[in-house]
């Protein structure tokens, strides 16, 4: 984590600007000509719902300059549609009423490696109007970003990805957790993601097998905010693009198996100023400074609260048990993998945390981290004491063991609900409620079943 980095397409000032009126689009027509050239021909422009879905529309690549200055239409209900596509309300969204324009952001635009003819672009929404849309969650990432920066801190983050890949209904692999048996028998597969991954620009810093079956993780080198979740967007499409290819069939659920380790999606996060990583060379905990220390407690007293948005799922509670490496404990720890909140210390000094799963929406989570360790800093908190071992045998306090648990907490953060505004927080909170009712009943099988291949 001690090197920023990028991918296709780059990162624009933008990331960092207000947000703009829909007609302040400058000419990309050069672009789009040279697009073209290359053999594209279409352009998807995708978007996280709060159920943790990447809804799209898909634009030819000669209409693009129009979308980018006038946006794409879709209805704000998506919003509010859960993990089977049925449709739950909420004050602010909800009914058939509406339209949103959906503008692509053309600085993130990334010819996709493993769709060819095929090109990509996240996109923010905006009122028919130009306004900017209240629920938007890449705004919402944005604006955290801002806040931050208004405090001097710039944060570099970047989300590890995991995913069970399958041939039918068994692992597309047999050799043992971690190892290299896993890779010779899949070296075909995972060397076409790894080119597809490194020709979209997306610097790898490594792929390795994880622990259940068929189970691999990919890290990525740190960037900002934004361009982070942009990021996690991006590397899980591309894992579906080969896997399919290959004939597999990639599950990126926080559960595939019940009883079995299930997927993470570990949020990495180091705070700079003035080209200084504020996590080191400190006279706090391990290195910290006066202000990651106050930060990442703000963080690690969120935590409860959090799950709702970073472990969103009833299947996610499957997952998070303890003595598998899940974090399921609020405590934090240098090194250590079992803790919620992981330090490393050092050169490349960053924190993990180690609770969040595939299931969550990335712009909510990072813009909500945010907001938490920002509160942190303005409280001056401290951390506790760190815990080293299993914390289940140190009475640490478990984190929420359900998804009900986890959004009463976000309901009661004065924190994330202020951060969010009340179109967001409600949307959360209807959504998270009726998943909850949805698979009211259900056994962990069927749990599992019914949301593995779903995100």
């Amino acid at each position: 984590m001690d090197e920023p980095g990028g991918y296709g397409g780059g990162f624009g000032l933008d990331d960092f600007a207000s947000d703009s009126d829909l007609a302040d689009v400058p000419d990309d027509h050069w672009l789009i000509e040279g697009l073209e050239a290359s053999g594209l021909h279409s352009v998807a422009l995708t978007w996280v719902d709060v159920a943790g879905h990447t809804r799209v529309k898909t634009v030819p690549l000669a209409r693009l300059q129009e979308a980018a200055e006038h946006g794409v239409g879709m209805s704000p209900v998506f919003d509010v549609y859960l993990v089977d596509d049925s449709v739950t309300t909420s004050r602010h969204i909800g009914g058939p009423d509406g339209d949103l324009r959906l503008r692509p952001d053309l600085d993130r635009l990334t010819a996709l490696a493993g769709q060819p003819g095929w090109a990509w672009a996240p996109v923010d929404r905006f009122h028919q109007d130009g306004r900017p849309y209240e629920a938007c969650q890449r705004r919402f990432a944005r604006s955290m970003v801002r806040r931050a920066a208004e405090q001097g801190l710039e944060l570099r983050m970047g989300f590890e990805t995991e995913w069970v890949v399958r041939r039918g209904d068994e692992p597309a692999c047999t050799g043992p957790a971690y190892g290299m048996a896993r890779v010779v028998e899949l070296s075909a597969y995972l060397g076409e993601l790894l080119t597809a991954l490194r020709d979209q620009g997306l610097e790898v810093l490594q792929l390795h097998p994880e622990y259940s079956p068929g189970q691999f993780e990919l890290s990525f080198a740190p960037t900002d905010p934004v361009g982070a979740a942009d990021q996690a967007v991006l590397v899980r499409e591309t894992i579906r693009a080969l896997s399919l290819a290959h004939g597999l069939t990639p599950s990126f659920g926080p559960a595939v198996a019940p009883g079995a380790v299930g997927n993470g999606r570990h949020l990495h996060l180091s705070l700079w100023s003035g080209g200084r990583n504020l996590c080191a060379d400190g006279e706090g905990p391990f290195g910290m400074t006066d202000v990651c220390e106050p930060f990442l407690s703000g963080i690690l007293r969120e935590l409860p609260a959090l799950l709702a948005l970073g472990a969103p799922s009833p299947a996610s509670y499957l997952r998070l048990t303890p003595s598998r490496w899940a974090g399921a404990f609020q405590c934090w720890g240098l090194e250590n993998r079992e803790a919620a909140l992981r330090f490393i210390a050092g050169q490349g000094a960053n924190a993990e945390i180690k609770c969040f799963d595939p299931a969550a929406n990335p712009y909510l989570v990072v813009g909500a981290v945010i907001a938490a360790g920002l509160a942190g800093l303005e409280s001056r908190l401290a951390l506790p004491v760190p815990v080293a071992g299993d914390p289940v045998r140190q009475s640490e306090r478990r984190l929420p063991r359900s998804l009900t648990e986890a959004v009463e907490h976000f309901a009661a953060s004065r924190v994330l609900g202020e951060a969010l505004g009340e179109a967001l927080t409600e949307a959360v909170i209807a959504v998270r409620t009726a998943e909850v009712e949805l698979f009211a009943g259900a056994t962990p099988q069927e749990l599992a079943e019914a949301t593995r291949d779903r995100y």
